[in-house]
Protein backbone atom coordinates (compact mmCIF):
# COMPACT_ATOMS: atom_id res chain seq x y z
CA UNK A 1 0.00 0.00 0.00
CA UNK A 2 1.07 3.39 -0.64
CA UNK A 3 0.28 6.75 1.50
CA UNK A 4 -2.16 8.87 -0.38
CA UNK A 5 -0.02 12.37 -0.35
CA UNK A 6 0.79 15.06 -2.68
CA UNK A 7 2.47 13.68 -6.09
CA UNK A 8 0.51 10.60 -5.93
CA UNK A 9 -2.41 10.00 -8.70
CA UNK A 10 -5.23 7.06 -8.00
CA UNK A 11 -6.49 5.58 -11.18
CA UNK A 12 -9.14 7.64 -13.11
CA UNK A 13 -10.62 8.25 -16.76
CA UNK A 14 -8.70 11.69 -17.69
CA UNK A 15 -9.67 13.60 -20.51
CA UNK A 16 -8.32 16.63 -21.74
CA UNK A 17 -10.75 18.72 -22.69
CA UNK A 18 -12.26 22.13 -24.50
CA UNK A 19 -14.57 24.51 -23.69
CA UNK A 20 -16.00 27.24 -26.22
CA UNK A 21 -17.38 30.52 -23.98
CA UNK A 22 -20.81 32.11 -25.40
CA UNK A 23 -18.79 34.79 -26.59
CA UNK A 24 -16.14 32.73 -28.73
CA UNK A 25 -13.38 31.94 -26.58
CA UNK A 26 -11.48 28.82 -26.14
CA UNK A 27 -10.74 27.39 -22.87
CA UNK A 28 -8.56 24.25 -21.92
CA UNK A 29 -9.12 22.17 -19.23
CA UNK A 30 -9.38 18.43 -17.96
CA UNK A 31 -12.41 15.89 -17.20
CA UNK A 32 -11.61 13.31 -14.89
CA UNK A 33 -13.84 10.32 -13.95
CA UNK A 34 -13.91 6.75 -12.27
CA UNK A 35 -12.44 4.89 -13.73
CA UNK A 36 -14.76 1.69 -14.02
CA UNK A 37 -18.18 3.44 -12.72
CA UNK A 38 -20.09 6.22 -13.08
CA UNK A 39 -19.76 8.86 -11.46
CA UNK A 40 -22.38 9.54 -8.60
CA UNK A 41 -21.99 13.78 -8.77
CA UNK A 42 -19.85 15.96 -10.57
CA UNK A 43 -17.21 18.50 -9.53
CA UNK A 44 -16.73 21.76 -11.82
CA UNK A 45 -14.22 23.43 -9.89
CA UNK A 46 -13.12 27.57 -10.08
CA UNK A 47 -9.72 28.47 -9.47
CA UNK A 48 -8.48 31.27 -7.77
CA UNK A 49 -7.34 34.00 -8.94
CA UNK A 50 -5.20 34.01 -12.06
CA UNK A 51 -3.15 37.19 -11.61
CA UNK A 52 -2.19 36.04 -8.30
CA UNK A 53 -0.82 32.52 -10.08
CA UNK A 54 -4.21 30.73 -9.79
CA UNK A 55 -4.82 28.06 -12.58
CA UNK A 56 -6.85 24.35 -13.19
CA UNK A 57 -3.61 22.89 -11.37
CA UNK A 58 -3.86 25.19 -8.10
CA UNK A 59 -2.68 22.66 -5.34
CA UNK A 60 -6.35 21.30 -3.72
CA UNK A 61 -8.28 21.32 -7.10
CA UNK A 62 -5.11 19.43 -8.85
CA UNK A 63 -5.86 16.88 -5.62
CA UNK A 64 -8.98 16.70 -5.90
CA UNK A 65 -8.99 15.36 -9.62
CA UNK A 66 -5.62 12.82 -8.88
CA UNK A 67 -7.54 11.38 -5.51
CA UNK A 68 -11.46 12.40 -6.03
CA UNK A 69 -12.71 9.97 -8.50
CA UNK A 70 -11.59 6.83 -7.28
CA UNK A 71 -11.82 8.00 -3.24
CA UNK A 72 -15.84 9.22 -3.74
CA UNK A 73 -16.53 8.16 -6.84
CA UNK A 74 -17.21 11.81 -8.46
CA UNK A 75 -16.50 13.24 -11.50
CA UNK A 76 -13.98 16.49 -11.04
CA UNK A 77 -13.83 19.08 -14.35
CA UNK A 78 -11.12 21.35 -13.90
CA UNK A 79 -10.23 24.26 -16.62
CA UNK A 80 -8.23 27.29 -16.71
CA UNK A 81 -10.09 30.68 -16.73
CA UNK A 82 -9.61 32.99 -20.18
CA UNK A 83 -6.64 34.45 -20.47
CA UNK A 84 -4.96 31.65 -17.81
CA UNK A 85 -2.20 29.30 -18.46
CA UNK A 86 -1.07 26.12 -17.05
CA UNK A 87 0.82 22.84 -18.26
CA UNK A 88 -2.17 22.10 -19.78
CA UNK A 89 -2.01 25.40 -22.50
CA UNK A 90 -3.75 28.60 -22.51
CA UNK A 91 -7.32 29.96 -22.38
CA UNK A 92 -8.00 32.30 -24.84
CA UNK A 93 -9.05 35.92 -24.42
CA UNK A 94 -7.82 37.99 -21.06
CA UNK A 95 -8.71 38.61 -17.32
CA UNK A 96 -11.84 40.05 -16.77
CA UNK A 97 -11.88 40.96 -13.09
CA UNK A 98 -14.55 38.33 -12.42
CA UNK A 99 -17.09 40.28 -15.05
CA UNK A 100 -16.40 38.15 -18.81
CA UNK A 101 -15.89 35.16 -16.99
CA UNK A 102 -19.57 34.74 -16.38
CA UNK A 103 -19.52 33.35 -19.71
CA UNK A 104 -16.59 30.66 -18.63
CA UNK A 105 -19.11 29.48 -15.87
CA UNK A 106 -21.62 28.98 -18.47
CA UNK A 107 -18.95 27.16 -20.82
CA UNK A 108 -18.21 25.30 -18.15
CA UNK A 109 -21.89 24.22 -17.04
CA UNK A 110 -22.69 23.66 -20.65
CA UNK A 111 -20.21 21.18 -21.20
CA UNK A 112 -21.76 19.19 -17.82
CA UNK A 113 -25.30 19.59 -19.21
CA UNK A 114 -23.86 17.81 -22.80
CA UNK A 115 -21.91 14.94 -21.50
CA UNK A 116 -24.80 14.33 -18.86
CA UNK A 117 -22.65 14.66 -15.53
CA UNK A 118 -24.63 14.43 -12.71
CA UNK A 119 -25.54 16.31 -9.63
CA UNK A 120 -23.01 19.42 -10.62
CA UNK A 121 -21.14 21.30 -7.26
CA UNK A 122 -19.11 24.41 -8.29
CA UNK A 123 -16.17 24.37 -6.13
CA UNK A 124 -14.44 27.35 -5.97
CA UNK A 125 -11.68 28.51 -3.93
CA UNK A 126 -10.64 32.14 -2.95
CA UNK A 127 -11.31 34.41 -6.72
CA UNK A 128 -13.07 31.05 -7.58
CA UNK A 129 -15.67 31.55 -4.99
CA UNK A 130 -16.69 34.87 -6.60
CA UNK A 131 -17.06 33.44 -9.44
CA UNK A 132 -19.40 30.87 -7.92
CA UNK A 133 -21.60 32.98 -5.89
CA UNK A 134 -22.02 35.54 -8.47
CA UNK A 135 -22.93 33.37 -11.41
CA UNK A 136 -23.83 29.59 -10.05
CA UNK A 137 -27.61 30.39 -9.78
CA UNK A 138 -27.79 30.62 -13.13
CA UNK A 139 -27.32 26.99 -13.88
CA UNK A 140 -29.35 23.76 -12.33
CA UNK A 141 -26.35 23.01 -9.81
CA UNK A 142 -27.06 20.84 -6.82
CA UNK A 143 -24.88 22.84 -4.48
CA UNK A 144 -21.59 25.28 -3.90
CA UNK A 145 -18.53 25.00 -2.01
CA UNK A 146 -16.96 27.68 -1.18
CA UNK A 147 -12.87 27.39 -0.16
CA UNK A 148 -11.89 30.44 1.65
CA UNK A 149 -14.15 32.91 0.12
CA UNK A 150 -12.91 36.59 0.55
CA UNK A 151 -15.91 38.26 -0.50
CA UNK A 152 -14.70 41.16 -2.57
CA UNK A 153 -16.07 40.96 -6.04
CA UNK A 154 -19.42 39.25 -4.35
CA UNK A 155 -22.21 42.56 -3.65
CA UNK A 156 -24.74 41.65 -0.57
CA UNK A 157 -27.34 41.80 -3.62
CA UNK A 158 -25.43 39.25 -5.04
CA UNK A 159 -25.21 37.02 -1.80
CA UNK A 160 -28.69 37.68 -1.44
CA UNK A 161 -29.91 35.42 -4.28
CA UNK A 162 -29.19 32.71 -2.08
CA UNK A 163 -31.25 32.90 0.69
CA UNK A 164 -34.41 31.68 -0.40
CA UNK A 165 -32.62 30.01 -3.83
CA UNK A 166 -32.58 26.59 -1.49
CA UNK A 167 -29.62 26.11 -3.03
CA UNK A 168 -26.85 24.78 -0.23
CA UNK A 169 -23.95 26.69 0.27
CA UNK A 170 -21.31 25.44 2.58
CA UNK A 171 -18.19 27.70 3.16
CA UNK A 172 -14.90 26.36 4.20
CA UNK A 173 -13.27 29.52 6.49
CA UNK A 174 -9.92 28.79 7.67
CA UNK A 175 -8.80 30.59 11.21
CA UNK A 176 -5.73 32.40 9.93
CA UNK A 177 -7.37 33.70 6.60
CA UNK A 178 -6.12 36.57 4.95
CA UNK A 179 -9.11 38.06 3.69
CA UNK A 180 -12.07 36.75 5.68
CA UNK A 181 -11.79 35.16 8.73
CA UNK A 182 -14.46 33.54 10.83
CA UNK A 183 -16.13 36.57 12.74
CA UNK A 184 -16.23 38.38 9.75
CA UNK A 185 -17.52 35.36 7.62
CA UNK A 186 -20.21 34.77 10.26
CA UNK A 187 -21.35 38.41 9.96
CA UNK A 188 -21.52 38.37 5.85
CA UNK A 189 -23.03 35.14 5.52
CA UNK A 190 -25.52 35.63 9.01
CA UNK A 191 -28.71 36.02 6.32
CA UNK A 192 -28.14 32.69 4.36
CA UNK A 193 -30.17 29.99 5.71
CA UNK A 194 -29.00 27.33 4.10
CA UNK A 195 -25.19 28.00 4.12
CA UNK A 196 -23.18 25.43 6.08
CA UNK A 197 -20.09 27.27 7.56
CA UNK A 198 -17.22 25.18 8.51
CA UNK A 199 -14.23 27.24 10.35
CA UNK A 200 -10.93 25.20 10.34
CA UNK A 201 -9.23 25.93 13.64
CA UNK A 202 -5.49 26.28 12.19
CA UNK A 203 -6.44 26.35 8.28
CA UNK A 204 -5.07 29.39 6.18
CA UNK A 205 -5.89 31.02 2.65
CA UNK A 206 -3.69 28.57 0.84
CA UNK A 207 -4.67 25.09 2.33
CA UNK A 208 -0.85 24.47 2.21
CA UNK A 209 -0.02 20.93 3.78
CA UNK A 210 -1.22 17.66 3.37
CA UNK A 211 -3.61 17.93 6.84
CA UNK A 212 -5.21 21.02 5.64
CA UNK A 213 -5.43 19.43 1.89
CA UNK A 214 -6.78 15.89 3.53
CA UNK A 215 -9.44 17.99 5.45
CA UNK A 216 -10.34 20.57 2.50
CA UNK A 217 -11.27 17.09 0.39
CA UNK A 218 -13.33 15.53 3.38
CA UNK A 219 -15.64 18.32 3.33
CA UNK A 220 -16.04 18.49 0.04
CA UNK A 221 -17.11 14.56 0.22
CA UNK A 222 -19.24 15.17 3.46
CA UNK A 223 -21.36 17.91 1.25
CA UNK A 224 -21.66 15.72 -2.17
CA UNK A 225 -21.18 12.21 -1.22
CA UNK A 226 -20.67 11.34 2.23
CA UNK A 227 -21.07 7.55 2.22
CA UNK A 228 -17.66 7.57 0.80
CA UNK A 229 -16.43 9.31 3.80
CA UNK A 230 -13.80 8.59 5.70
CA UNK A 231 -11.71 8.69 2.71
CA UNK A 232 -9.08 6.17 2.65
CA UNK A 233 -5.26 7.38 3.65
CA UNK A 234 -3.55 4.38 1.59
CA UNK A 235 -3.71 2.80 -1.92
CA UNK A 236 -2.52 -0.24 -3.87
CA UNK A 237 0.88 1.01 -4.88
CA UNK A 238 0.72 -1.18 -7.96
CA UNK A 239 -2.40 1.10 -9.44
CA UNK A 240 -0.34 4.51 -8.04
CA UNK A 241 0.97 7.06 -10.32
CA UNK A 242 3.43 9.77 -9.38
CA UNK A 243 1.96 12.45 -10.93
CA UNK A 244 5.19 14.30 -10.66
CA UNK A 245 7.21 12.03 -13.04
Amino acid sequence: MTEIRAGVELPARREEIELRTPDGLRLVGELATPLDRQPVATLVTLHPLPTAGGFMDSHVLRKAAARLPALADLAVLRFNTRGTSSPRGTSEGEFGEGVTERDDVAAAMRFVQERGLPRPWLVGWSFGTELALKYGLEHGIAGAILLSPPLHRTSDAELGRWKDSGVPLVALIPEHDDYLKPAEAAERFAELPHLTRIDVAGGKHLWVGESQTRRVLEEIVRAVNPAALPLPTEWPAASVTDARS
